[in-house]
């Protein structure tokens, strides 16, 4: 039996991964703004990316720490329907943004042990949807995508006030047993679906979103 599960694809790069996205189902297709990233995409291939997204598929743009000046440019010229926010911004930075935009915010949140779903609490008040994220390792020069996973046990039986996304190191091979233990409804993947950093593969697409539905690809 399928489940009723929502599935992200991040970080995309090319005309053909984002249509193998649409095609298997993605609910969102994300798009990196962070130059450290291998997913880094400039505004306009974004936008060109973005204009060939059918209406029904959300259109996400992930920031780390960017400011007003680099989402007014990214705003004004790629067609967004959410801003995910992937650095440390503050609770009160997550709603000057929703303010601004008038989209609704994303916030990443890394998890690597009970202490930091503290964190949770912080912005369930003002963001629109949580990523529960592994927090990355010390000296990691990215805030995610470091194809590492959180000990799942962590988040097993919770329950928050607002949709919310389970990310981090999952493959098409752990996706179904992450949604088993976590509950979760929505799946964000990036890595796992890559045959090398940044590059995707429509076969790992098909078969990761066919996997946390619990369906064949």
């Amino acid at each position: 039996m399928s489940r009723d599960v929502r599935v992200k694809i991040c970080g995309l790069t090319e005309a053909r991964d984002v249509a193998a996205a649409v095609e298997a189902g993605a609910a969102y297709v994300g798009f990196v703004f962070f130059e450290k990233s291998p997913r880094h995409v400039s505004v306009e291939a974004a936008r060109a990316l973005a204009l060939e997204v059918p209406p029904g598929v959300a259109k996400v743009a992930l920031t780390v720490d960017a400011d007003d000046a680099a989402l007014d440019a990214l705003c004004a010229r790629v067609p967004l329907d959410m801003l995910q926010l992937h650095g440390a911004e503050s609770p009160a930075r997550v709603s000057e943004v929703k303010a601004r935009y008038g989209l609704p915010v994303m916030k990443a949140i890394g998890i690597a042990e009970a202490a930091d779903l503290d964190q949770i609490d912080r912005y369930a008040g003002v963001a629109d949807q949580l990523l529960i994220d592994a927090k990355p390792p010390p000296g990691a020069s990215r805030p995610g995508g470091n194809a590492l996973a959180f000990d799942w046990g962590l988040i097993e039986g919770r329950d928050w006030p607002l949709p919310w996304l389970l990310a981090g190191g999952l493959t098409p091979e752990t996706v179904a047993d992450a949604v088993a233990r976590t509950g979760a409804r929505q799946i964000d993947v990036s890595s796992g679906v890559e045959v090398s950093p940044g590059r995707k593969d429509p076969a790992l697409i098909r078969a990761f979103i066919a996997a946390a539905r619990g369906s064949d690809a």
